[in-house]
């Protein structure tokens, strides 16, 4: 299965008679298939999080079109789960029920669904939290149990707006490696927006680099950091190699558009 968007070019609305003004991002084509990471990265105003709305279905874009496996993406759906920075939980219910939540609503019947909440916060390393209250669990915590909510509609495609940009330094490099778990166990298509160079880095099965104002695609890169690390190499280590550390200079370059052309 592939999430695509071809020629996909977003205007504002107040944008006046010029036709050529206000557009948010242009000319974005972007196949997403399932099993892949892909980071979206890029200055500010390059369009990160309006992309992220566009292919979870939350916004229309201005011309070119959405497609999941060739049937056209007309608004959000359980194939396409969001995950926000702000964890968006519902700070009345446990953990288990805010997982739950979206069986809840497909009438999926109470045994059945706790059951379910359950298995995905073992998943996401969270055994035995389903009673506790969201005001009880830590900010990583938070976000675990957000991303297991994601998950309890079995969707193909994780969408992910900066999930770890509020976590302190230390959860965040913690929250990398289990997403880079979540990920290989769900077999879910990824797609991240980041700010984080190192982040794009160590996830990424491949980065977008989005140029701004609009913002289109600028570069395309491959990297297998995140399998590395899968496959039993350790964070550290990879982060010290001359390949990561050429690749982090690279990424650099071409954020700052100091090499562009060259990419």
């Amino acid at each position: 299965m592939a999430l695509s968007l071809t020629n996909v070019s977003l205007r504002y609305h107040n944008a006046g008679s010029n036709p050529h003004q206000g557009f948010v991002l242009q000319d974005i084509d972007l196949t997403i298939a399932e099993g892949e990471f892909v980071v979206i990265i890029g200055r500010s105003g390059s369009g990160k999080t309006s992309l992220l709305n566009i292919a979870a279905g939350f916004i229309a874009p201005t011309r070119g079109s959405v497609t999941l496996d060739g049937t056209p993406v007309t608004g959000p759906g359980r194939e396409r789960a969001v995950v926000f920075q702000d964890d968006a939980l519902y700070p009345w219910l446990s953990a288990r029920d805010n997982v739950a939540f979206p069986l809840k609503l497909r009438h999926v019947q109470k045994a059945e669904r706790d059951r379910r909440a359950d298995e995905l916060l073992d998943l996401v390393g969270l055994s035995g939290a389903g009673n506790r209250k969201i005001w009880e669990l830590s900010g990583g915590m938070r976000q675990r149990v957000g991303i297991a909510r994601a998950l309890a509609s079995e969707p193909q495609f994780l969408l992910m707006d900066e999930p770890l940009g509020a976590l302190d330094a230390l959860t965040r490099g913690r929250m990398q490696s289990f997403l880079l778990d979540v990920w290989q166990r769900s077999r879910t298509g990824a797609l991240l927006i980041t700010h984080s160079i190192d982040e794009a880095l160590f996830l990424a099965t491949r980065v977008i680099v989005l140029e701004p104002d609009p913002g289109r695609i600028e570069a395309e890169f491959r990297f297998d950091f995140g399998q590395r690390h899968l496959a039993g190499e350790t964070a550290a280590d990879i982060r010290k190699s001359p390949e990561y550390k050429a690749a982090h200079d690279r990424l650099t370059h071409v954020i700052h558009n100091e090499g562009a052309e060259a990419a």
